[in-house]
């Protein structure tokens, strides 16, 4: 077990991420580490249990983007827990999200600082504590310690340590890193018995984290440094703190990752061997391994049939997916895209993201069903002139006090009770009864109650997109889209924004 006497520990969770590699179920609005990829938790809830156990409890720091704020804020609350959000204005890689958190942490000393990815799989958390501890004297004394998993295949889509001289009963050398080989060499790899795939996570004081940023990447830390002396700092509705770098000075900084800007260059470095199961869960593939397989070797989650098929894994968590006669592929069924995918090309899944993207999908994007920080909204059905949505509001939230300039909404309330301003009036609206809110009305829904509330909104309108908003008042801070109300894009019901 942990030593309750050691040195006081944060974990700084890093929930970056771009969300391509596992699309369709992962888009760039709602990367991996939120989505429920195993049973009904997500790897953030999964890595802040983790932590918790690691750290005694103590509130972890967060580096997070703009964006995905929220997302954030919703997981603490359902965990009852606390912990502050530094906010990434544009993703910078690594080495500027850790340079940001050791910041942050050295103003109230030199912390521990245990750096963890939100999106990584370590079903043994007791294992992971253990190995964690075991590396706090090395970072004690200056080291910053990384964490190997003992290899179980060649793979080519992790990046590997080679293990110098042992140091102790537990810590070797970082002799050297080494990126994400070829086949041939990542077959040799393992087959050396001294090379350890690379886990990015890493242990450090903030101080000794800091030194080796202004040894190596004095660049990327100035920046950051800048950008932190000026940051902005606010509460969510939820009570978490923000914190806002100057977004001007952070979109400067040079985008590289840690390894690259420090991890390689700096002189104390050790890796521990950590012996258990691992898995950035980075591909389908490797999703596919966390469900057991038949014995034909299929694997399936959800409401999926593999018939005649082998190595064939489907998730199909809407609706019924058969397989027939199949081999060595994966099926993603999601409510608004497919994808079909041959278990050798999953890595080239963020290529095809990014052609979807250039041709302007909104599905590289987003999901039908949006996240919001009041809530959620799913876009059942669009057509030319009209849009219908769901729309669910949480207990006690409300969406911004807002109007539009080139559509009209009629609401119709389908469970709980609705209070609803249009114009200069206040509505009480329960099950089966609407309203009507014109082109141009101040309006605003809200849930007074301790239950859900949903509605079904229809848009009608010669443009629908989620940019045509003028906010006039909204507690979570967000800033209206567009302020020009003579400019309608295309009318394709599918334009996204940071909506309501």
């Amino acid at each position: 077990m942990p030593n309750k006497n050691a040195p006081p520990l944060t974990s700084v969770i890093l929930c970056g991420g771009s969300g391509t590699r596992l699309w369709p179920l992962s888009r760039k609005s709602f990367p991996k580490q939120f989505v429920p990829l195993l049973g009904r938790k997500s790897l953030l809830e999964l890595t802040l249990e983790r932590a918790a156990s690691v750290s005694h409890g103590a509130p972890p720091l967060f580096v997070a983007a703009q964006e995905h704020r929220f997302m954030v804020t919703d997981i603490l609350q359902s965990m009852k827990l606390g912990g502050e959000i530094i906010l990434e204005p544009v993703p910078r890689n690594t080495a500027a999200a850790i340079a940001l958190a050791a910041l942050y942490a050295f103003r109230s000393g030199d912390e521990m600082l245990l750096f963890c990815p939100a999106d990584h799989h370590i079903p043994d958390a007791d294992a992971f504590s253990r190995v964690v501890h075991q590396g706090l004297a090395a970072a004690s004394s200056g080291a910053i310690v990384t964490f190997g998993v003992r290899p179980i295949f060649p793979s080519t889509a992790y990046g590997y340590i080679r293990q110098g001289r042992r140091l102790d009963a537990h810590t070797f050398e970082a002799a050297r890193f080494i990126e994400k080989p070829d086949a041939e060499s990542a077959r040799q790899l393992v087959l050396s018995g001294d090379a350890l795939w690379n886990s990015g996570i890493f242990l450090s004081s903030a101080g000794t984290m800091l030194a080796a940023l202004e040894k190596h990447a004095p660049d990327i830390l100035g920046v950051c440094r800048s950008a932190m002396k000026n940051a902005e700092r606010d509460a969510s509705p939820s009570g978490h703190l923000f914190v806002r770098p100057d977004a001007t000075l952070f979109a400067s900084c040079r985008s590289q990752s840690i390894d690259y800007a420090v991890m390689e260059a700096y002189d104390k470095v050790v890796v521990l061997p950590f012996e258990g199961q691992w898995s950035d869960v980075g591909s389908w593939n490797a999703v596919a391994a966390l469900a057991e397989a038949d014995e034909d070797g299929n694997r399936v989650q959800g409401q999926g049939w593999a018939h005649l098929s082998r190595n064939t894994f489907i998730h199909a968590p809407c609706r019924p997916v058969v397989a027939l006669g199949t081999s060595d592929l994966l099926l993603v069924d999601t409510p608004d895209a497919v994808l079909v995918v041959h278990q050798d090309a999953v890595e080239r899944v963020k290529d095809v993201v990014m052609l979807l993207e250039k041709d302007r999908c909104a599905q590289a994007l987003t999901h039908r069903k949006v996240a919001r920080p009041w809530g959620w909204y799913d876009a059942i059905d669009a057509g030319k002139g009209f849009q219908v949505k769901r729309i669910g509001v949480k207990p006690g939230a409300a969406l911004s006090l807002q109007k539009h300039f080139h559509r009209a909404e009629h609401w119709v309330v389908v469970k709980g009770r609705a209070e609803v301003v249009r114009g200069e009036e206040t509505l009480l609206l329960d099950e089966n009864q609407s309203t009507y809110i014109p082109v141009g009305v101040v309006h605003r829904l809200k849930n007074p109650t301790d239950d859900e509330l949903e509605i079904i909104e229809i848009q009608s309108g010669d443009y629908l997109g989620e940019d045509d908003i003028v906010r006039i008042e909204d507690v979570y801070g967000r800033r209206t889209p567009s302020p020009d109300p003579g400019s309608a894009g295309p009318d394709d019901g599918r334009s996204r924004s940071e909506s309501r």
